[in-house]
């Protein structure tokens, strides 16, 4: 008797627990990402899931899925705003064949000097409404923004300016960053990520618009790129963490201001570790013999007045795009950032 009695004791004491761990975790997600298992910003994405879990006290879990997963990283949109996924962490340039606002809100070529500028512009400079007023027409939610940094640039032939970009066939994202680079001269295509190392390789391109120096030398990029131009002249992307609309009308405000919270230091988190990075990738690449490029004042001033005239040309895309050059100028000007 006093046997069965412990067995069933235990029983209700597994069960009881089972219950408080099911009750705890109360919100199951799938946000797929733009990048590949493996690559250093999927690998701290993968740390904000779990942060989320850490201060929403279990109840909230989020599987995050590598590009391709579940769609293609082009799809990401429809997979969110149809309930295939819960929410997607992108860059939100590849959606400008939708909508040409969503490239120039992405990735203002030449906008950004340090990344605090463009997360104050999210939060502070009417970025993150803007955002809202793009996405939520499709069904998506802006939760926060987050970027790798200003991004280094991949070369196999030694570029020193804008006039060696004449010709050079290259990857670049559709919408602002294939644009600039076509009006300096450039040949871009657009191509995924997780096909840049092979396109180099086989000589499809000769130069990229990937991400960050430190994770281009993890992924062994300068094996084949010898000549990185660095620190980068040209791109800063925007990295939306979005969410169906839907599902985000339906959570509590404090789940919401978590979620919200921790994309906003996730983002310092990322950009503080990759530069760290950087800096170390940059010396250990200098010993290996890889010719590390850094444009002068003035060709990096030559690239920027193209871009600006881009800027210009892109408001003229769609009514959404002319109000994002609206905020864009007016926040660049209001902060001295457009001398």
């Amino acid at each position: 008797m006093r046997s069965h009695i412990s067995k069933l004791t235990a029983l209700t004491v597994i069960g009881v627990a089972l219950a408080g761990a099911a009750a705890a975790q109360e919100y199951n997600f799938r946000f797929q990402s733009s990048d590949p298992a493996g690559n250093a910003n999927f690998i701290l994405q993968q740390s904000w899931a779990e942060d989320v879990s850490e201060r929403t006290g279990g109840k909230v879990a989020i599987e995050l899925l590598p590009v391709g997963t579940i769609v293609a990283h082009t799809e990401t949109q429809d997979g969110v705003a149809g309930g295939i996924l819960d929410g997607h962490f992108t860059d939100t340039s590849y959606f400008a064949g939708k909508e040409p606002a969503f490239g120039l809100i992405a990735n203002p070529v030449g906008a950004w000097s340090d990344p605090e500028q463009m997360f104050d512009f999210m939060e502070n400079g009417g970025g993150k409404e803007l955002m809202n007023s793009l996405l939520e027409p499709y069904g998506l939610h802006f939760i926060g923004a987050t970027t790798p940094g200003l991004e280094a640039f991949l070369s196999k032939v030694p570029l020193n300016g804008v006039d060696d970009l004449a010709g050079l066939k290259m990857r670049a994202p559709e919408g602002m960053v294939q644009r600039v680079f076509a009006a300096a001269g450039a040949a871009p295509v657009n191509l995924p990520g997780s096909e840049v190392f092979t396109s180099l390789d086989k000589g499809v391109i000769d130069a990229a618009d990937y991400t960050v120096f430190s994770t281009n030398h993890e992924q062994g990029m300068h094996d084949i790129a010898t000549h990185p131009v660095y620190p980068g002249f040209h791109s800063m992307p925007l990295v939306e963490v979005s969410i169906n609309k839907d599902t985000w009308d339906s959570l509590p405000a404090d789940i919401q201001a978590a979620l919200e919270q921790s994309v906003s230091d996730f983002a310092r988190m990322q950009v503080s570790t990759l530069a760290e990075r950087d800096a170390l990738a940059v010396a250990e690449a200098a010993e290996a013999g890889v010719s590390v490029h850094d444009w002068s004042a003035e060709e990096r001033a030559r690239f920027r007045a193209i871009a600006k005239g881009e800027w210009e040309a892109a408001a003229g895309s769609s009514e959404a795009s002319a109000q994002v050059y609206e905020a864009l100028i007016t926040y660049l000007n209001e902060n001295g950032l457009l001398n």
